[in-house]
């Protein structure tokens, strides 16, 4: 039951919203899924991608210059 809980919790977003967010195309999103490097859950025939999924990807990703 606690396992429940905590996917209740969970704020999943569609491939647009993460586009939106990591200013990038749909496609690029559903490239990044099938890939792997952004886990997702299919629900029907579209994907939703964990929220934090997507902000710990942007924090790995960070790449500073000089």
């Amino acid at each position: 039951m606690s396992q429940e809980r905590q996917l209740a919790e969970v704020k999943f977003l569609t491939v647009a919203e993460v586009a939106s967010i990591m200013r990038v195309s749909k496609m690029t999103v559903y490239r990044m899924v099938h890939a792997g490097e952004l886990p997702a859950v299919r629900v029907g025939r579209s994907f939703r991608v964990p929220e934090d999924a997507v902000h710990q990807y942007l924090r790995g990703s960070f790449v500073e210059t000089a």
